[in-house]
């Protein structure tokens, strides 16, 4: 509940507390006085005279003090219960919290007087129920993600083992087979290197905001080395890769961070894109931003997939295991280093086409 919120139920109650007790004690005082002083006051008269005529010429004599100290005990009464009630919401209230916390599945239900709280309590309720199925969903993927992992590392572990081992033991082997074994051992090193830099990107995701360092870059010129460096996997795959750009674009930013996630992009794009096909990039500067779209050809992703793509620990790609994709962090810390820049992100998918948009405001 925001403090806003709390400060307006807080003063709503006690508004009403207040009206009660002036309402009940005005409606107590008016009746006692009709009847005491109206309806009965001669037979009460009477029957006081009869009983002792010196008390009774006593109280006649002190009647507004009488009616006063009657008045402030039937005041003292009516806020006695008034506030008991109050404090029986309040009572009613910690429960409902202590319920909360203890059984939030189930709905709570408060008294008449506390329908908004029971509203408001019930949305906590509904909000704490769903941070922690979503809490518990990600500790799950990411739990699985380095079960994975783990075994993974010991593949190509092994690999550099028994390679290294057969190049140390073996004193003949042909120079063509030594290098076919040194460039496997390189390979599955690589590889192993590639996956500890995940388990640290796990690491640092969940335990420190990402810092920036602003300075003026060019975004050209930056997509423009990280396509060259991509190069080997392009070609890997038989893909072409085009920047559609003008010459230069200046932007205030942290050029490392940046790298990082166009990089993340384009390496997206690569894993995910058909043989043969082309991967477009394009920048365009306008007044107020700069706008830079990444587009691919690939297969479909369904609608669900992508409003989650950029949730930390997701693979679109359920079927790509852990040897041949990453922790499902690319896209979520590329995510994190757009908003750093008070920029945006989304993804869009047109048939077989699959487009990043990035927005970066100027």
């Amino acid at each position: 509940m925001k403090n806003e919120e709390f400060i307006k139920l807080k003063n709503s109650i006690a508004r009403k507390s207040v009206i009660k007790i002036l309402l009940y004690s005005l409606g107590a005082i008016i009746l006692f006085s009709v009847l005491i002083d109206g309806v009965y006051n001669d037979e009460l008269a009477d029957s006081l005279a009869s009983v002792n005529r010196d008390i009774y010429y006593w109280c006649v004599a002190n009647k507004i003090i009488l009616l006063g100290i009657t008045y402030l005990v039937i005041f003292a009464i009516i806020s006695f219960f008034v506030i008991r009630n109050t404090s029986n919401n309040m009572v009613e209230i910690i429960k409902a919290m202590d319920q909360i916390i203890k059984e939030p599945e189930k709905e709570v239900k408060l008294s008449n007087d506390l329908i908004l709280l029971e509203s408001k309590l019930n949305n906590i309720r509904v909000d704490l129920v769903s941070n922690q199925n979503k809490a518990k969903e990600a500790l799950q993927k990411k739990n699985d993600l380095i079960m994975y992992m783990a075994h993974d590392l010991k593949t190509p572990l092994t690999s550099i083992i028994g390679y290294l081992t057969l190049l140390t033991d073996e004193k003949e082997i042909p120079e063509n087979l030594q290098k076919k074994y040194m460039d496997i051992a390189l390979k599955k090193s690589l590889r192993l290197e590639e996956l500890t830099n995940q388990f640290f990107d796990i690491t640092r995701y969940n335990l420190q905001s990402m810092p920036i360092t602003k300075q003026n870059i060019d975004l050209v010129f930056l997509l423009e080395q990280l396509v060259e460096e991509s190069y080997p996997m392009l070609q890997e795959k038989k893909l072409e890769c085009i920047l559609n750009k003008p010459k230069a674009i200046q932007f205030m930013g942290d050029g490392d961070k940046l790298a990082r996630a166009f990089g993340n992009l384009l390496k997206n794009a690569i894993n995910y894109s058909y043989l043969n096909t082309t991967i477009k990039i394009d920048i365009k500067e306008y007044e107020d931003k700069i706008e830079i779209v990444f587009k691919n050809k690939g297969d479909k992703i369904p609608e669900y997939k992508l409003e989650k793509i950029f949730d930390k620990f997701y693979r679109a790609d359920e079927s790509r295991t852990s040897s041949t994709g990453g922790a499902g962090l690319g896209l979520a810390i590329t995510k994190q280093i757009i908003e750093l820049h008070n920029g945006k992100i989304y993804a869009k998918n047109d048939n077989e086409f699959i487009e990043f948009y990035i927005e970066l405001s100027k």
